[in-house]
């Protein structure tokens, strides 16, 4: 249970670190600027949000990809 925690805690950090980049690029060259943004309009909250959508929607993928993978497993086996 620890070990699949783990997965998706690095699955979920993974994707917060490239939306980050591929949403402000700026945050790379010049972090204090971008950080000074975010305290001034207050929106600490929405990356983990978009974050967290786009994880949901990864999740259901993976789970219907792996469902569907069951099914060709089985009839191999049998």
């Amino acid at each position: 249970m620890i070990n699949i925690i783990k997965k998706e805690l690095i699955i979920y950090t993974a994707l917060l670190s490239v939306l980050i980049v591929l949403m402000h690029p700026n945050l790379l060259s010049d972090p204090t600027a971008r950080l000074g943004l975010m305290q001034e309009k207050g929106n600490y909250v929405h990356p983990l949000l978009y974050t967290f959508f786009i994880y949901l929607v990864l999740y259901f993928v993976r789970f219907v990809i792996g469902f569907i993978a069951k099914f060709f497993y089985k009839k191999k086996e049998d």
